[in-house]
C-alpha cells in the first residue's frame, strides 16, 4: 500500500446469524496477506470503558431499559471508541474493520426500536462530526435463517438475541433502505450463501479497497 493511501475504516453489518464474527476473521486475514496495516474492533465496544458499557446495553435485567436511554448508552460508547481508538488508528495510517457501527443503530434503534430517525442523525452528527464508514459491508440474511443460527449458539442469548422475529425484519428493512439511499458506500453479500462464497464477495470487496 502506498504511503499517500488514506487508511481505510470499514464496517461489517448485519442481523444476529449472519456470520459477522467469521468474516470479520477473513477479512482481517486477507488483510494481512495483502500487508495492510490494521485493527479489529466492535461496537459496542472497542475500549475498556466502552466493553463496560456494553456489558450494560446487553446483559439481560428484570429492569425495563428505556429506548432513549438505550440509544444514548450506545453512543456514549461510540464517542470514547472513536476519540480513544477508531481515530487515533486512522490517523496513524491503520486500517479499521469494525464489528458495526451507526448504521447498526439506525437499524436496531431506529427501526427495531422505532426511534426516531432525526434524533439518531443528530446524535451521529455530534458524536462523529464529519467521519463516517469508507466502506459498509452489509451480510444480509432472510431473519429466519439467523434466528436459526441464533439458536443453535452455545450460551445464554443476550438482550438483543432475545428479541422477536418482526423485531429483526424492521431491523433488516432499514439495512435495505441505507443501503438503497447510499449505494457508494454500502456493498451487500448474500450471507445465506454457502461461507466460501460469502468470503469471496468479502474478498473483492476488499480488494477494490486496497486498489482504489
Amino acid at each position: 500500500m502506498s504511503e499517500s493511501k488514506p487508511a481505510r475504516f470499514i464496517t461489517l453489518e448485519g442481523i444476529e446469524g449472519v456470520g459477522k464474527s467469521t468474516n470479520l476473521e477473513f477479512a482481517s486475514a486477507f488483510l494481512k496477506q495483502n500487508g495492510i496495516p490494521h485493527v479489529v474492533t466492535r461496537e459496542p465496544g472497542g475500549t475498556p470503558m466502552a466493553e463496560e458499557i456494553r456489558e450494560l446495553l446487553l446483559r439481560p435485567r428484570e429492569e425495563k431499559v428505556h429506548d432513549l436511554t438505550e440509544l444514548l448508552l450506545i453512543f456514549a460508547a461510540r464517542a470514547q471508541h472513536l476519540h480513544s481508538f477508531i481515530v487515533p488508528h486512522l490517523r496513524q495510517g491503520t486500517w479499521v474493520l469494525c464489528d458495526r457501527f451507526t448504521d447498526a443503530t439506525f437499524a436496531y434503534q431506529g427501526g427495531g426500536r422505532e426511534l426516531d430517525m432525526d434524533t439518531i442523525s443528530q446524535l451521529e452528527n455530534i458524536v462523529q462530526g464529519t467521519l463516517r464508514p469508507d466502506r459498509i459491508i452489509w451480510l444480509d440474511a432472510p431473519v429466519n435463517l439467523g434466528m436459526k443460527r441464533i439458536a443453535e449458539r452455545k450460551g445464554a442469548p443476550d438482550r438483543f438475541e432475545n428479541e422477536r422475529h418482526r423485531f429483526f425484519e424492521r431491523v433488516r428493512n432499514v439495512y435495505e433502505a441505507r443501503a438503497t439511499a447510499q449505494p457508494d458506500h454500502y456493498r451487500r453479500i448474500d450471507a445465506s450463501a454457502p461461507l466460501e462464497q460469502v468470503k469471496e464477495a468479502l474478498e473483492v470487496e476488499l480488494a477494490s479497497l486496497i486498489n482504489s
